[in-house]
């Protein structure tokens, strides 16, 4: 009997350290609320003449300041810049190079972080929180939740490892 209380009591225990680390990183739901409104703020002054696919997205600097961004297309499709990467350039170029969140809305329905967007965004921080709505629901993840295998500085510092490597070969 004594043996099922201890495993039953470590079993809590392992629970409520799961829980805690699933949501130690995350943003309050109100701070991620007021984050995702700044998103859907930003998405009003988009430039999205091509694909009627507005996109707004909002930074939160570890210091509590937010930067807005929104998607800004060109009539050459490559040309176009995610509401993401203006954000954090705009937050970059300013100075702010802690980044604690990032929101992203659009108003034709649940808006992810595209794949170039997310490379982007880790190159800032694997931690860095990004809020958006999944299923009509707003969810918070992790960059690196989101980009597993990302490519990174780390990642060139190996290329450059086996780079020297060979040259002394």
């Amino acid at each position: 009997m004594f043996a099922s209380f201890c495993a039953l009591k470590m079993d809590v225990a392992g629970i409520f350290y799961f829980l805690e680390r699933l949501y130690m990183d995350y943003l309050r739901n109100t701070e991620a609320e007021q984050l995702y409104a700044r998103a859907v703020a930003a998405s009003e002054n988009t430039y999205s003449p091509y694909s009627n696919y507005p996109v707004g997205a909002a930074v939160l600097t570890v210091d509590g300041d937010v930067v807005p961004g929104t998607n800004v297309e060109n009539a050459s499709y490559s040309l176009t810049i995610c509401a993401e990467r203006i954000a954090l350039g705009y937050a970059i170029s300013s100075g702010k190079t802690d980044i604690k969140a990032i929101a992203v809305y659009s108003k034709k329905g649940d808006a992810a972080p595209c794949g170039a967007c997310r490379q982007f965004i880790i190159e800032f921080g694997k931690d860095i929180i990004i809020i958006f709505k999944n299923k009509g629901e707003i969810v918070q993840r992790t960059i690196a939740e989101l980009l597993p295998f990302e490519f990174s500085k780390a990642t060139m510092s190996q290329f450059d490892e086996l780079a020297d490597q060979e040259h002394k070969l």
